[in-house]
């Protein structure tokens, strides 16, 4: 035994010795930095596994439009609670931010960043996030003047940022539409597009983020963009509900800090997209200045991820505390929503409560059921079950803006404070339109974990 560690040292250093070469031997890449995945701030690790997909209880509405269906879930990251107002804030002022370095860039070049650590031109230019703006520094009030409410607007003189303008630009790699067998390089014609059954080269398309089919013209024609106001939509508060006092959290939801720790709500499905792309950047920038690799991107959870996360491990539990009551054994309610026939105090709020208020599941998530409904990655089909794979199970369509509305319906899950029991149940789904934002839907993030997690599978 000590022989043969012997010669494996001995080889392990001759190997090391070489500079790299691979003296004729099957070695691998030499020289590749360890990955390893510390735990995401804020996030739960959720173990990859199987379960019975859909309702465990009893069809209430008759709405028939989810089946019990055996499929397995890769491991993945989950926010542990949903995002909250002061969390979507961070997204909102980078945003606000970033416009004004812009502006402040034409007067003042230490915005910018114009060349890179060689001395190379970088055009355009990246804004340069280490340079303070001194939003009170008479050089730039006036060129700033543009962020703000124009005067015959402000409510009470009061000058603040006007939130039309907070507008995010941002980009994604369409992979299904790279995927298609017709949309592949060909190499022996070199360009994007394949034979068809006659033996005719055809040119492949694709539809582009204006919703235009249009043929492919290099690696740069699967990346898309969209562009979207930042700000929640406050005035949900008032608009989701006729004859009902709710001015004053239009007035303060989102803003005030007595609010922070409470769920984000009046954000729509493509802005919580837009967050889940911004929050991918934001860790990628700083891990490219720390030279660590790039992390898989934040994404809204499928549904089948959602439901898997919210059961916690418990197969065939109607909630995600388990089985089938919505009180413990004190007989106390375990979730914010409407019991008792519309007393929506009994809960312990009227409206949201401060994420985390209840216990969470076995899995360390919180408000898995009631507080907000969350939005998920998929397109609402009442037959999903049916066609979606039994790997995880994934059905999506961005819908354009000229679809109609039944393809801009997205899925649903968890149930809110102003819903009854029914919608709390894991295996419930439904759905809201992808351009509508409401008082009572909010949203978590995930993020794909790279690897087989042996570790954590292992506990």
């Amino acid at each position: 035994m000590k022989k043969l560690l012997t010669i494996s040292l001995v080889i392990s250093l001759f190997l090391s010795s070489c500079g790299g070469g691979n003296n004729g031997e099957l070695v691998g890449v030499l020289d590749r930095v360890e990955w390893f995945e510390p735990d995401p701030y804020g996030m739960q690790f959720i173990p990859m596994g199987s379960f019975n997909m859909g309702p465990s209880g009893q069809d209430v509405p008759f709405a028939h439009t989810g089946q019990t269906k055996t499929v397995s879930i890769d491991p993945f990251w989950m926010d542990e609670t949903e995002i909250t107002n002061n969390e979507y804030r961070q997204f909102v002022f980078w945003v606000r931010d970033s416009i004004a370095r812009r502006i402040l860039g034409e007067i003042n070049e230490e915005f910018f960043i114009s060349e890179d650590k060689k001395g190379n031109p970088i055009d355009p230019p990246f804004l340069n996030w280490e340079e303070e703006i001194d939003w009170k520094d008479e050089e730039y009030v006036e060129p700033l003047d543009e962020l703000y409410l124009p005067e015959h607007e402000r409510f009470f003189r009061r000058k603040e940022i006007d939130s039309r303008k907070l507008i995010y630009e941002y980009y994604w790699i369409d992979l299904k539409q790279a995927a298609k067998t017709a949309n592949r390089y060909n190499f022996d014609e070199q360009k994007y597009g394949q034979f068809d059954k006659n033996g005719s080269f055809y040119t492949g398309e694709i539809i582009d983020s204006k919703g235009d089919k249009v043929p492919i013209k290099d690696r740069s024609s699967f990346i898309m963009n969209g562009k979207t106001n930042v700000y929640p939509d406050t005035l949900v508060w008032m608009s989701d509900f006729s004859y009902a006092y709710n001015d004053p959290m239009t007035v303060s939801y989102f803003w005030h800090a007595a609010y922070d720790d409470y769920p984000v709500v009046g954000v729509n499905w493509v802005q919580a997209n837009a967050f889940a792309i911004w929050r991918t950047q934001l860790k990628n920038d700083w891990l490219q200045k720390e030279g660590e690799y790039f992390v898989q991107e934040y994404r809204l959870p499928t549904e089948a991820e959602w439901e898997y996360a919210a059961r916690g491990g418990l197969a065939l539990g109607l909630y995600p505390w388990g089985g089938p009551y919505t009180r413990n054994n004190t007989g106390c309610f375990i979730a914010n929503f409407k019991p008792l026939r519309g007393n929506y105090q009994d809960d312990g709020g009227i409206r949201t409560l401060p994420t985390g208020s209840f216990a969470p599941n076995d899995y360390g998530l919180f408000d898995m059921a009631g507080n907000v409904a969350e939005w998920t990655s998929n397109a609402f089909d009442e037959s999903a079950y049916s066609f979606t794979h039994d790997l995880n199970p994934d059905y999506r369509y961005n819908a354009l803006k000229g679809d109609p509305p039944v393809l801009k319906r997205k899925v649903l899950r968890g149930g809110s404070w102003k819903d009854i029991a029914y919608y709390l149940q894991v295996g419930v789904r439904t759905y809201e339109y992808q351009d509508t934002a409401k008082s009572y839907i909010g949203f978590r993030c995930v993020r794909s974990y790279m690897g087989r997690a042996t570790d954590q599978w292992a506990q």
